[in-house]
């Protein structure tokens, strides 16, 4: 059937969309005023339930915009709620992050090269031994020269190495290790045990939040919360979570008790996190966890906990950093505001498209290109080596929903600005309505007031 727009002259036809095309959902030949499609799926309200669009469903605003039945009017609204909501304005038309993709699923799917889905133990085995090569070799270097001018080079060097471990433990708990569930299973133990991650516990409660990325409600790690919850935090929890180191040393307490709003621990087995089958995984992977705490305490009588601090406390506490600050930022803190969902407008496809690609520099190889993310969260079954490979292939169906990251020096450290930025206005978002962007909340210590 063909799609049609509500205008002052009755019904129009749209322009049939193709997914290649890369300009957004207005073409740069035309404008509003010749009756091309508009820059969001929801037409011009003219004062009763009936609307027509471009999509079939209903799209719920959370801004609520009331949209007069003037073409002109409907025009400068839309202008004005780009300003607000952070959408690009570009000459010929305008670009709605929100809107639905003119492209499906399949089709990113289909751009990808087949040898890109293929998985090799081998080479990911090889990774591994290289990672834990590294780490027992830096260890060994900073203790035989035991000085405070290599400590601080250790601990940031290690500390990145356990970042990479946990890196290839992620694709264990991913199946992009291999095809092999109980290689996977041992793999993700080993490494991710040895830097303190109950792997099953957090393999199950990462697939939810892929499977429910973008959702305000349902994403289980760095979503927003509803201004509901975060006006019920008291004082000292909202500061804490906004002001920063605080919020790059989250992770170990979130194991321990997840976010605000939800409940549960990923080393119970009957928390609310897991269903009944996954018990006896829950218990294996705690099991592994508390050997690696008793090890600790064994070396801590042994080499004394002081060298053990050195040796391994500080680098931990180095990648719980890396850990919050490459997941937090890889849903964060771009220059426009981009979406969260909730109900109807929610779905795999959009709330993985709100995802973003980051560069790291020299870094990029060592964790393993964590950075092509967008593509990892919409195929995650597709090996980290494959992933860049892939984002390029996929680049020219995803279009304007693609956001090209930042190119970084050697090391990363713009991404710091970027961090504070972001932590100063994105606080919380509406109770209600089914399409959002971040609010800021002016009385919050340091928080930059929005127009």
């Amino acid at each position: 059937m063909a799609s049609w727009v509500l205008s002052e002259c009755g019904l129009r036809p749209l322009p049939r969309i193709y997914p290649q095309r890369r300009a957004g959902l207005a073409s740069k030949s035309t404008n509003l005023l010749k009756f091309t499609q508009p820059p969001d799926t929801k037409s011009c309200n003219l004062g009763s339930p009936f609307k027509v669009s471009c999509w079939s469903r209903q799209r719920n605003w959370a801004l609520n915009v009331a949209v007069p039945a003037s073409v002109t009017v409907c025009e400068e609204e839309d202008r004005e709620r780009g300003n607000v909501n952070g959408v690009n304005e570009e000459e010929g038309g305008f670009f709605d992050p929100g809107a639905p993709p003119p492209f499906k699923l399949s089709d990113i799917r289909a751009a990808i090269p087949k040898h890109c889905w293929v998985k090799d133990p081998w080479r990911s085995m090889a990774y591994v031994v290289r990672d834990v090569a590294v780490v027992f070799g830096l260890a060994a270097i900073a203790a035989y020269f035991n000085n405070w001018v290599v400590w601080p080079l250790y601990w940031f060097a290690q500390g990145t190495m356990f970042w990479a471990l946990f890196v290839l433990g992620h694709d264990c708990g991913h199946g992009s290790f291999s095809n092999n569930p109980k290689l996977n299973s041992v793999a993700g133990h080993l490494l991710h045990s040895s830097i303190l991650v109950p792997y099953h516990g957090w393999r199950i409660s990462h697939r939810t939040h892929h499977q429910n990325h973008g959702h305000v409600e349902n994403d289980e790690s760095w979503h927003p919360l509803p201004e509901k919850i975060y006006r019920s935090l008291d004082n000292a929890t909202r500061t804490l979570r906004f002001t920063l180191p605080f919020p790059m040393l989250a992770y170990p307490f979130y194991l321990w008790s997840r976010s605000p709003g939800k409940k549960g621990s990923h080393f119970h087995p009957d928390s609310d996190l897991f269903v009944p089958n996954e018990r006896k995984d829950v218990i294996t992977s705690t099991a592994c966890w508390t050997a690696m705490a008793a090890l600790l305490v064994c070396l801590s009588f042994v080499m004394g906990p002081f060298q053990v601090l050195k040796l391994y406390g500080i680098p931990y506490w180095i990648f719980v950093m890396w850990l919050d600050l490459v997941t937090y930022l890889h849903h964060h803190g771009h220059d426009e505001k981009l979406p969260w969902y909730r109900g109807k407008e929610w779905s795999y496809l959009r709330g993985g498209l709100t995802t973003l690609d980051r560069d790291y520099g020299w870094i990029n190889n060592i964790h393993h290109d964590i950075g092509t993310h967008v593509i990892h969260h919409l195929f995650p079954q597709i090996p980290h080596y494959h992933l860049v490979e892939a984002t390029e292939a996929a680049k020219p169906v995803l279009g304007k929903y693609y956001r090209e990251p930042r190119k970084s020096g050697p090391l990363p450290f713009y991404l710091l600005g970027t961090l504070v930025r972001s932590l100063k206005r994105d606080h919380y978002v509406s109770n209600t309505g089914d399409v959002l962007y971040y609010q800021t909340d002016p009385e919050l210590c340091g928080a930059e007031k929005t127009e």
